[in-house]
C-alpha cells in the first residue's frame, strides 16, 4: 500500500485527545495532524519524536496533515494508522498472497455479521467454509523484537473474539490476524498484564478453534506492505 502523498519529516510536540498532534516541520513551522490511533501508542508519542506526516489538499478535511509513521534512532519505523493494515491486507488477500488464506479467490470487507458487528473480511470459495478474517494493528513493543497487542483495555477487541468463537461453533473458518506495523520486531505474544480479559477469551477462543496469525511488514516514507509471518509466543 503506497501512501497517496509523499510522507514529509516532523517532529513530535505532544499528542492529545487521543486523535490530535502537534507537530514541528522542518522548516520551524508547527501544525495539528490528524491522529488515526485510539490506542495508547504506548513508547510511540513522546515529545521529540522523529514522525512522518502525510499532507493533503482535501477541502472537507480540517486538518492538513495525518500522522502515518514514528522513526526510531535505530532507524527502524513504526506505522501508528490504524486503518492501515485492513488497507493493505485488502491488497494482499485480493492477490492472494496470505498462503493460509490463498485458497479462497473472493473477499469482502466489513460485512455484518453476529451481534450488530462487521467483520473485516469475509473470504469465499465454492467447496471451501467460509473465512471470517478480523484484523488487529500491533504497534506496542517493551522487549527488544517482541510485539504486543493490545496496548491498553479492548472491549471491543474481547466482544471480536466471542463472536469469531461462534463463527466456528457454525462450522466456518474464523482467524484473528494480528498485523505487526513495527520493522522492529519478530515475535509476538499477548500484553496479558494490560487487558487479562482480552488474553483470557483469546484463550477460549483459540482452545475453540479459532486461527491466529501474526504477519509483520516493510514500512518506509513510500509505503507499508505485507512482510513474512512472525512467531506467536504462548
Amino acid at each position: 500500500m503506497r501512501f497517496q502523498t509523499p510522507l514529509v519529516p516532523a517532529r513530535l510536540i505532544r499528542r492529545y485527545k487521543r486523535f490530535l498532534a502537534d507537530c514541528q516541520l522542518v522548516d520551524g513551522s508547527e501544525i495539528t495532524a490528524h491522529c488515526a490511533n485510539p490506542g495508547s501508542m504506548m513508547g510511540l508519542a513522546e515529545p521529540g519524536s522523529r514522525i512522518w506526516l502525510e499532507p493533503n489538499d482535501d477541502p472537507k478535511r480540517k486538518l492538513k496533515f495525518g500522522w502515518r509513521l514514528v522513526e526510531h534512532q535505530s532507524g527502524h519505523f513504526t506505522g501508528v494508522d490504524t486503518s492501515v493494515p485492513n488497507r493493505a491486507l485488502k491488497d494482499a488477500l485480493t492477490a492472494q498472497q496470505i498462503p493460509e488464506l490463498a485458497a479462497y479467490s473472493s473477499v469482502r470487507a466489513e460485512v455484518k455479521y453476529g451481534e450488530n458487528s462487521r467483520i473485516d473480511f469475509l473470504l469465499t470459495e465454492p467447496g471451501l467454509p467460509d473465512a471470517y478474517v478480523e484484523v488487529k494493528s500491533v504497534t506496542l513493543s517493551r522487549q527488544p523484537g517482541l510485539a504486543e497487542f493490545p496496548d491498553s483495555v479492548t472491549t471491543r477487541g474481547t466482544k471480536h473474539l466471542t463472536e469469531l468463537t461462534r463463527m466456528t461453533e457454525q462450522g466456518h473458518r474464523a482467524v484473528m490476524l494480528y498485523l505487526v506495523q513495527r520493522t522492529d520486531c519478530d515475535r509476538f505474544a499477548l500484553a496479558a498484564d494490560i487487558d487479562p480479559a482480552y488474553a483470557e477469551a483469546f484463550g477460549s477462543a483459540f482452545a475453540n478453534g479459532v486461527e491466529r496469525l501474526v504477519y509483520g511488514t516493510r514500512i518506509s516514507p513510500t509505503e507499508i506492505t505485507i512482510g513474512g509471518r512472525l512467531a506467536a509466543l504462548g
